[in-house]
């Protein structure tokens, strides 16, 4: 048997070399040829998933279960989402302290 671990990796041979910067030229000069090659840029070009909500702002609110209840059926009553009425009720509370 060897005296040497089953799962062990020599990295003492593993070196780091410097990739080099290219000029603005150099990378123009390289985008040219590939583009005349018929290389295709790659690269995203926008950025993927989904859209950002104009909604982020969370409001973790403990109810009572009976107000919890109220809250879900009158949602799924008007076809809409828990947090459209909070907006709702927050903007009827703030027309209110106004007036």
């Amino acid at each position: 048997m060897s005296d040497k671990p089953t799962f062990s990796i020599d990295v003492g041979g593993l070196k780091s070399r410097d990739k080099g910067t290219s000029s603005l030229r150099e990378v123009e000069k390289i985008d040219r040829a590939g583009d005349a090659l018929g290389f295709v840029d790659r690269s995203p070009k926008r950025k993927r998933g989904r859209p950002a909500s104009p909604r982020t702002g969370q409001v973790h609110a403990k109810v009572l279960p009976h107000v919890s209840d109220e809250i879900s059926a009158e949602a799924k009553r008007r076809g809409v989402q828990q947090g459209v009425l909070i907006e709702e009720a927050w903007a009827l509370y703030c027309k209110h302290q106004t007036t």
